[in-house]
């Protein structure tokens, strides 16, 4: 018996997998690193290890039509709550719809296992993670890309980091709504620092209107791709 050729259209849209934390990349849309994950059962804890993959690459997808597993008892809960509904590969199996997954993604980065084909999603399940990454604090330039996402360069590397509605801003300027660096540092310390807190909506104005990237200093989550505070700095304090 012969062997059956499989077009080259198929092979191209064969499903494929990937664990990482998610990102919302403008309506219906995620973007993912790929990560290393490594199942870990601990009693009944079960979780994934995350660790960078060398060379991976980031994925855009559309999520619209996907099957979406939550690792809550309820589609609408923010947190687990001390109850968890997982399978035995400790994958969410709480049956919740795309806007489930919008509003989980507004609130910051989410640990997903992602099946899709060409750049649409068909099957994406949460899961828990056995440590959530460390944050660290850098100074570099930010560099806006969308609403919710910017490039930070510090020490001649660039990243591609998201931020959501809770992530701090702190001004140098009198006003929150004010252009990046606008006037005289009323509100910087002695190093230069922002100290009027602002809101992460600030931070998009501020970023909009900045023709060339901006000096800051920053608190991140680098594994996660995640923006925690964000500082206006003068860099002539």
């Amino acid at each position: 018996m012969g062997f059956i050729a499989v077009p080259a259209s198929a092979e191209a849209t064969a499903a494929k997998v990937v664990h990482g934390y998610a990102w919302a990349d403008g309506k219906g849309h995620l973007r993912i690193v790929p990560k290393s994950a490594t199942f870990v059962r601990k009693g009944k804890f079960l979780s994934y290890r995350l660790k960078p993959a060398a060379g991976a690459k980031e994925v855009r997808l559309d999520y619209t039509d996907a099957s979406f597993g939550r690792v809550t008892v309820a589609c609408d809960l923010k947190e687990t709550e001390g109850q968890v509904a997982v399978d035995a590969r400790g994958l969410g199996r709480t049956a919740c719809e795309p806007e489930d997954l919008a509003d989980a993604l507004a609130r910051g980065p989410v640990p997903l296992r992602v099946e899709y084909q060409g750049t649409a999603a068909v099957k994406i399940n949460e899961f828990l993670v056995t440590e959530w990454p460390g944050s660290r604090t850098a100074r570099g330039t930010l560099k806006r890309v969308n609403d919710t996402t910017a490039l930070f360069t510090t020490g001649g590397k660039t990243v591609k980091l998201g931020y959501t509605h809770a992530t701090s801003f702190y001004r140098t300027t009198a006003r929150c709504r004010d252009g990046w660096l606008a006037g005289k540092p009323v509100n910087a310390d002695k190093q230069g620092l922002g100290k009027k807190s602002c809101t992460a909506a600030d931070l998009t104005k501020a970023l909009k209107a900045a023709r060339h990237p901006v000096l800051v200093k920053i608190d991140y989550t680098p594994e996660a791709g995640g923006v925690n505070e964000v500082w206006e700095l003068f860099g002539d304090a």
